[in-house]
């Protein structure tokens, strides 16, 4: 069985909004993404585990607000006190997380095809951002995140990088097309590139 992606009938690649006469590292990319594992891990409050001694893929649950940990292939988004998101390219780390994470002590949840998932990039990234979402995005550095709303739809923002911003944005399979066309509509103003 293989999965559709959230964006396939909606994301259309090409040049968008006020792109003439500007240089392709001026204009903002914007693609859709698929294809991760998403995982949510939640820590049962009755748990005596220590989560300093887990690893999952080299990597330590951190419970620290907006943290991330990250290596290559996957990222561990805090999501709030005892509660990550998981997302990697490497879908053997299900069979990792299975082993280590047992049920008595996590909740684990795959909610890999019930995200859309939008990146966007370029020097105006924290403009489009906010315009729909009321967080004061000059704090958000590389390999940060938050939980917010955007034009009223949940998020989860991954900050990527930093030079230049780089961002992903998670949103529910089914705000996907309406959270895309909000993005792309507050693209326009900069210019920006559908890949």
């Amino acid at each position: 069985m293989s999965s559709i992606s959230a964006l396939k009938s909606t994301h259309i690649k090409g040049l968008f909004g006020d792109h003439e006469e500007k240089n392709d590292n001026e204009l903002l990319k914007v693609r859709e993404l698929s294809n991760f594992l998403i995982i949510q891990i939640v820590k049962h409050k009755s748990s005596i585990v220590v989560i300093e001694n887990i690893k999952i893929d080299n990597l330590s649950l951190k419970n620290e607000t907006l943290n991330i940990s990250c290596n290559t292939d996957t990222r561990i988004l805090w999501n709030g006190p005892n509660n990550w998101l998981l997302v990697s390219s490497k879908k053997e780390t299900l069979k990792e997380i299975n082993e280590k994470l047992l049920e008595a002590d996590f909740a684990i949840t795959n909610v890999s095809h019930s995200r859309a998932i939008i990146q966007i990039e370029g020097k105006n990234t924290k403009e489009i951002l906010k315009k729909g979402c009321p967080f004061n995005f000059n704090e958000l550095k590389k390999d940060t995140c938050l939980n917010s709303t955007y034009n009223g739809m949940s998020v989860t923002i991954d900050m990527l990088d930093d030079n230049p911003d780089k961002v992903r944005i998670f949103t529910l399979r089914s705000f996907g097309e309406s959270f895309y066309h909000s993005i792309t509509d507050a693209c326009l103003e900069f210019g920006y590139e559908g890949v």
